[in-house]
């Protein structure tokens, strides 16, 4: 990876949020809702241009070569602008994945893909339990001769309408693996499913001995930081629309009079406002620990990182919920932005595993210690 500098690391993050207020505002982001794929795809090519869907691709790829801590910094710009798109599924989960493979021709194709945004990626990696561990894998690789194919189902695969091409996680006779799988194949079929957060595609994917291409190279280990980058984006995300929704709350509070008094000046909402923000900068502060762990490569990473995965979504949940309860009928209205926050936030509870795994994980990690 390349050494990314502060001030390109803030530079970024600035363009990033330019972009995202020119074409991800309020009204673009209702229409991407209700759009058949749930995302913009000329943002995404936009995002292309930008180099972030290489955030963490090596520079000999055509990516920029970043690390944790400036995927974190970006994904709190995201999730501020409710950001619709498989930016975690293809620039995070299949590009770490792709990135450990030993197969140098195979790893060159498939990230400079990434990279110009010409393929969109789903990882099936859980089943039904939603765990996102070696236990929650249903799926089962088998091998005839060359050709390995797979069978069993996969859920809460994120985007998986629109992808190009699968990477899945199997279990076969030489340990958990991962492989490619062309989404469009009769022998793969994608149903819907339904979600809270009108802005996140997820589905079922079922196997009926499809073939696959293994991943050469990418082991458990591969999967493992695979699976903690997703989460600390996830925390990333979950930080920037705490701290969003927080924002337009204070100023709702600011302007609101009720008695012929700001609605903020009384004692019983100054309390709920200062209980948020402890939310929200501890929220941000675990997010931004894990990354610089992460990046570092501490050995502690994966126990800041599991306490950042349930600190993250638990503020997130928290500050939303509060935000409507403080801004009154209004919050509950289709054309507030409030319950789309809280919609997200929802989401993020079990998306990558729930936030008691994640806790009882950090638990884990601290009496190994």
């Amino acid at each position: 990876m390349n050494e990314i500098s502060t001030e390109d690391r803030i530079a970024m993050r600035q363009s990033f949020a330019r972009l995202l207020e020119d074409q991800a505002g309020d009204q673009a982001l209702r229409e991407t809702m209700a759009s058949p794929h749930g995302f913009d795809e000329n943002l995404w090519k936009a995002m292309a241009e930008m180099g972030l869907l290489g955030l963490i691709i090596d520079s000999e790829y055509g990516g920029v070569g970043g690390d944790a801590q400036l995927l974190e910094d970006l994904m709190e710009e995201a999730g501020a602008h409710l950001l619709c798109s498989p930016f975690i599924s293809t620039a995070v989960l299949a590009a770490s994945l792709i990135s450990a493979s030993s197969d140098e021709s195979l790893k060159a194709e498939l990230l400079s893909s990434i990279c110009d945004g010409t393929k969109i990626f789903a990882i099936a990696a859980t089943d039904e339990s939603g765990l996102w561990t070696d236990q929650g894998i249903s799926i089962r690789g088998s091998k005839n001769g060359d050709i390995w194919t797979l069978e069993g189902t996969a859920s809460f695969v994120l985007h998986a309408e629109k992808a190009d091409q699968l990477l899945v996680f199997a279990h076969t006779d030489e340990g958990t693996r991962v492989f490619l799988v062309d989404s469009k194949t009769e022998a793969v079929e994608v149903q819907k499913l339904q979600t809270n957060d009108p802005a996140l595609r997820l589905s079922k994917v079922i196997f009926s001995a499809a073939n696959a291409q293994p991943i050469a190279g990418v082991d458990v280990t591969a999967i493992g930081t695979a699976i903690d980058l997703a989460k600390v984006a996830q925390a990333g995300e979950q930080a920037g629309g705490a701290k969003k929704i927080f924002d337009i709350t204070v100023e709702y509070l600011r302007t609101r009079y009720q008695f012929g008094r700001q609605i903020g000046s009384f004692q019983a909402l100054k309390h709920i406002a200062a209980d948020m923000l402890i939310e929200v900068e501890s929220a941000a502060s675990a997010a931004r620990h894990a990354a610089k762990m992460m990046a570092t490569g501490s050995p502690e990473a994966k126990t800041f990182v599991s306490l950042a995965a349930f600190a993250c979504a638990d503020a997130y949940r928290d500050v939303s919920a509060q935000a409507i309860q403080l801004h009154g009928g209004i919050a509950y209205t289709w054309e507030h932005p409030a319950h789309l926050y809280w919609r997200r936030a929802r989401t993020g509870l079990w998306l990558f595993g729930s936030s008691d795994q994640h806790r009882e994980e950090y638990l884990t990690c601290l009496e190994a210690a």
